[in-house]
C-alpha cells in the first residue's frame, strides 16, 4: 500500500500509525545495522539549518516538518493540512529536540491548501501556512517554475525531519538528516506505474533502498543545492529496495507559492 509520510499527534499514536501506514523515515542501512533515525544520515540542529520547522498540535507534538521560506510563511505538505484549523496547529522554529523548550512557537492564522489536493497519491501535495509570530531564523529558497533542470538524474539532494526511524518504529528526539539521489522519471515510474505523476512528483533514494524520509517527515524539505527542492510526500514503506521517496516537484507548484508568500 502507498502511503503518506505522515504522522499524527501524540508518540503512542506515532508507533501504532507507522506499524499501520504505508511510509517511514529512514531505514537502517542493512536489517543487522542498528536502528537509527533518519537511516544512513547523521544527527544535525537547527542552528544547520534555521528554517526547518515543526509543524505540531496545539500541545506541541509534532507530526509534519515545514520550510520557512519568509518570516511569516512555512511550505509543508497538503496531506499534512487535510483536517486541520488554524487553532489545532502551532509551528515551532530553532528547536532541535522534540522533547525541547527552547525556540518560536508561532500560531497559524491562515492555512492555504492546494485547492485542486484530493489524495497525495495524485499530486498536488503543496500547502503554505501564514503565521502569526514572525520567526528570526534565516530562510530557505526555494525553486522558480524554470529550475526544471535540478532534478537531473543522479543529483544529490538533502532530507530532514524528526520522523520515525524504521516502518513500525519511534521517531527521533533530534533532527536528522541524510542525502539521496535524485531518481529518473522512467524508474521512479517503474517503481510507482501510474501513481507517479511526472508532473507534480520526483523521486529520491538508492535503489538498493536503506536511506529514506518516514512517517514524522512529511512535509519537509528535499534540498537541492541548499534550495527547496521538494517537499516530502509519499511512499511504499520506508527506505524499501525499489522504491524511492516521493517529493512534491516545487517548480511546479513555485508561482502559486510565491503568491502565498506575498500574500
Amino acid at each position: 500500500m502507498f502511503g503518506p509520510r505522515r504522522v499524527r499527534k501524540t508518540a503512542a499514536t506515532l508507533v501504532a500509525t507507522a506499524a499501520a501506514a504505508a511510509t517511514a523515515l529512514l531505514a537502517s542501512p542493512t536489517a543487522s545495522a542498528a536502528p537509527q533515525p533518519i537511516v544512513g544520515g547523521t544527527t544535525t540542529t537547527t542552528t544547520a539549518y534555521p528554517f526547518m520547522m515543526q509543524i505540531t498540535d496545539a500541545s506541541q507534538n509534532q507530526f509534519c516538518g515545514g520550510t520557512l521560506v519568509s518570516p511569516t510563511k512555512v511550505v509543508t505538505a497538503a496531506h499534512c493540512m487535510v483536517g486541520e484549523t488554524t487553532s489545532s496547529v502551532r509551528v515551532v522554529g530553532g528547536r532541535t529536540y522534540l522533547n525541547g523548550t527552547n525556540g518560536t512557537v508561532s500560531r497559524v492564522s491562515r492555512i492555504w491548501i492546494n485547492p485542486d489536493y484530493t489524495d497525495a497519491t495524485n499530486g498536488d501535495d503543496v500547502a503554505v501556512l501564514t503565521l502569526s509570530t514572525s520567526m528570526p531564523y534565516t530562510t530557505a529558497k526555494y525553486v522558480t517554475s524554470s529550475q526544471t533542470s535540478v532534478y537531473a538524474a543522479g543529483t544529490s539532494a538533502r532530507i530532514l525531519g524528526w520522523g520515525t526511524t524504521s516502518e513500525n518504529g519511534s521517531s527521533s528526539n533530534q533532527l536528522r538528516t541524510a542525502t539521496v539521489p535524485i531518481v529518473s522519471d522512467s524508474s521512479c515510474r517503474t517503481s510507482y506505474g501510474s501513481d507517479f505523476v511526472q508532473s507534480d512528483m520526483v523521486c529520491a533514494g538508492y535503489s538498493s533502498g536503506g536511506v529514506d524520509t518516514c512517517q514524522g517527515d512529511s512535509g519537509g524539505p528535499l534540498l537541492i543545492g541548499g534550495v527547496l527542492a521538494g517537499i516530502t510526500s509519499w511512499g511504499e514503506g520506508c527506505a524499501e529496495a525499489g522504491y524511492p521517496g516521493v517529493y512534491t516537484r516545487l517548480t511546479t507548484f513555485s508561482n502559486l507559492v510565491t503568491a502565498q508568500v506575498n500574500s
